[in-house]
């Protein structure tokens, strides 16, 4: 499988792409990876390989980089020579199968919609992430940013996209989808929250009704859906929460008597569990649900690790076949595969997005996941 990976991308380039490439390599003997950026920062960091490990990784130089706090859109297009958008051009080119980035979320959108464009029937892509639930499946939440609004229509795409992710890459048999809401009745929320919840009501998904932000990890939904801009920040919000008890644990502990301490040290593998449980990096990346071709977009302070298994997420979002599955069902608006006794998403409702108008690439939008 080829992977193309953007060395200049985050917090850590081109030094944490480069050595979690060569340990994705190591970790999945069908890998072969297109290491794209400037040959000068890239090239002293494959010094020494083992010839067949060097075999596997192909330098592709791009002489610019795009920065975290430039304009997506502007960036994207006056920095053709970028690494993000000679990634993405490989890939367009049918050189590589995917690619991966922890470089500016918002130019990585409007990058892949410029270059690749959207499938057929999505009119706004969606960013999943999974977050840990008590069952060990995980929840997928969508969109964590990649559009800051949403309309009902595109809430129904994110419950068809979120629910073919969770089944074919996260294994899940037949996802339970809930809407993320103030309540759980049905008439909660604004016109639009109870627009969307008929239409993914009369879908062909398992739709369960509203859910609250509490019950995010209870593992009753395997998706939940929400727009980008409160997608955007339950994320943050539950990434503060984490390391704010992690803080005020080892307070505690550093105050706490001898006692206290030695319970500490007999939880300490659960702990560890769990702390690796709610680590990023063990998920690696996420892939933008909706254009047509796979990119994952990993964490802007992503280390080595982290990109490691963004690429290996990558494969396997490669190798699901997610993104044609989501193409066939959004299409025509067909039910989801594996979600029995429900109907099609109505007429009306599949007539809406091929009669909208396509909306232009946010110069703005994308927010760091």
């Amino acid at each position: 499988m080829r992977i193309a990976v953007d060395a200049m991308g985050g917090d850590h380039a081109p030094a944490a792409p480069v050595r979690g490439v060569l340990d994705a390599l190591a970790a999945d003997p069908a890998l072969t990876v297109a290491l794209v950026g400037q040959p000068q920062a890239v090239e002293p960091l494959l010094q020494g390989l083992p010839p067949p490990v060097r075999a596997r990784v192909r330098p592709v130089p791009a002489s610019e980089v795009i920065g975290p706090e430039e304009a997506p859109a502007a960036a994207f297009t006056h920095k053709r020579d970028s690494s993000l958008a000679v990634g993405l051009a490989l890939c367009k080119q049918g050189e590589s199968e995917a690619f991966v980035s922890a470089g500016n979320t918002g130019a990585l959108m409007a990058g892949s919609l410029l270059t690749w464009g959207r499938i057929a029937g999505v009119a706004r892509p969606a960013m999943p992430v999974v977050l840990p639930t008590v069952d060990a499946r995980g929840c997928v939440l969508l969109d964590i940013g990649a559009n800051m609004d949403a309309d009902a229509r595109n809430l129904y795409d994110y419950g068809v996209m979120g629910s073919l992710y969770a089944q074919l890459v996260r294994g899940v048999p037949q996802p339970r989808v809930g809407l993320l809401n103030v309540g759980t009745e049905r008439r909660k929320g604004t016109g639009v929250m109870r627009e969307a919840y008929a239409l993914l009501e009369r879908s062909g998904l398992n739709f369960t009704g509203n859910v609250e932000g509490r019950d995010l990890f209870r593992g009753d939904c395997h998706v939940v859906v929400t727009d980008g801009f409160v997608g955007n920040i339950v994320l943050k919000a539950i990434e503060g929460v984490g390391q704010g008890v992690s803080q005020v644990m080892g307070y505690e502990l550093r105050h706490s008597g001898l006692l206290t301490l030695l319970g500490a040290a007999l939880a300490a593998r659960t702990l560890r569990g769990l702390r690796k449980r709610m680590d990023y990096a063990e998920y690696g990346g996420v892939p933008l649900l909706g254009v047509n071709g796979v990119c994952v977009k990993c964490h802007g302070s992503s280390d080595a690790r982290a990109m490691k298994n963004g690429v290996l997420a990558a494969a396997r979002v490669v190798g699901s076949g997610v993104i044609p599955s989501i193409a066939g069902a959004l299409a025509e608006g067909a039910a989801v595969p594996g979600a029995a006794g429900r109907e099609a998403a109505p007429a009306s409702a599949r007539s809406r997005s091929a009669t909208r108008p396509t909306p232009a690439v946010p110069e703005g939008g994308g927010a760091d996941a």
